[in-house]
C-alpha cells in the first residue's frame, strides 16, 4: 500500500508526524512524504524543517493519502494550483483520502468535501462551512465515504488509529497504540471549545486569528475566490 502525507512550507508538524508514527505499522507500506519537489521543507515554527522525499508527480496515484493543516499558510495552500490539481487527481483513484486540522480546507479547496460532512480545527470551522461542507464543529472525526476528516492538531493520531485499526484489524490497532504509549491523561481539560471557559476560548481564539495573518494571504485569498467563481459558472454552464 502507497501512503502519502503531504508537506508544504509553513505546514505544522504534528498533523503529519503524528498520523506517521501510525501509519508506517502498516505491513508492506509504502510511506512517502510528498510535495511539489522532493526536498526540504519548513514548518510553521520557522525552526523545525521536515524532508519530501518524493514529488507529486512521482506520487501520482497513492492508495491512501493524507493532507496536515498549517497555522498561517493554509490558504497558501489552498492557492497552490500544483498541490489542489494533485489532490483532486489522487482523490479519483485513492482508497482513503484523509485530513487532520485546516488540511480539510485543502480539500475543500480542491472540490471534493461540497455537500459532505467533514471537521477542521475548531477556529476553522466556518471557512470551511463557507465551501459548502457540512461543518461538523463537535466532532473529532469525521467519515464520509472514503475521505476522513480530523479536527486540530492531536485528532490526527486518532485518525491514524482509526484507519490503522480498519486496515490491520483492532488487535494490531492496539499493538501500535501501546507500542507509541498513546494514553492521553492530560494535565487539563481545554482541549475543544465546549471545555474551555469563556476567557480562555476568548484569548485562544484571539491569539489564533493573530497566528494565523499572513501577508501571502492577500494574493492567496483572492485566487481561491477566484476560482471558485469560475467553478460556480462552469458547473452551471455544464
Amino acid at each position: 500500500m502507497q501512503i502519502a502525507i503531504v508537506l508544504y512550507d509553513g505546514m505544522t508538524a504534528l498533523d503529519a508526524i503524528g498520523p506517521y508514527e501510525v501509519l508506517r505499522t502498516i505491513p508492506d507500506a509504502d510511506l512517502r512524504f510528498v510535495s511539489n519537489t522532493p526536498g526540504p521543507v519548513v514548518t510553521d515554527s520557522g525552526v523545525l524543517v521536515l524532508g519530501a522525499t518524493h514529488s507529486f508527480a512521482e506520487t501520482p496515484a497513492p492508495d491512501l493519502f493524507l493532507v496536515p493543516g498549517s497555522t498561517a499558510d493554509t490558504a497558501t495552500a489552498m492557492a497552490d494550483r500544483a498541490l489542489i490539481e494533485w489532490v483532486r487527481s489522487a482523490h479519483e483513484t485513492s482508497t482513503l483520502t484523509l485530513s487532520v486540522c485546516t488540511g480539510a480546507l485543502v480539500l475543500a479547496a480542491a472540490g471534493i468535501l461540497k455537500g459532505r460532512p467533514a471537521t477542521t480545527h475548531w477556529a476553522a470551522q466556518s471557512v470551511l462551512k463557507g465551501f459548502g461542507v457540512d461543518a461538523r464543529r463537535d466532532e473529532r472525526i469525521v467519515r464520509s465515504g472514503k475521505i476522513i476528516t480530523a479536527a486540530g492538531v492531536s485528532a490526527g493520531i486518532d485518525l491514524a488509529l482509526d484507519v490503522v485499526m480498519e486496515l490491520c484489524g483492532q488487535a494490531h490497532a492496539e499493538v501500535t497504540q501501546l507500542a507509541i504509549e498513546y494514553d492521553p491523561q492530560p494535565p487539563l481539560d481545554a482541549g475543544h471549545p465546549s471545555k474551555a471557559s469563556p476567557e480562555i476560548y476568548r484569548t485562544a481564539k484571539r491569539e489564533a486569528f493573530v497566528a494565523a495573518r499572513n501577508p501571502r494571504d492577500v494574493v492567496s485569498i483572492p485566487k481561491i475566490l477566484w476560482r471558485q467563481a469560475i467553478q460556480r459558472v462552469r458547473s452551471k454552464a455544464a
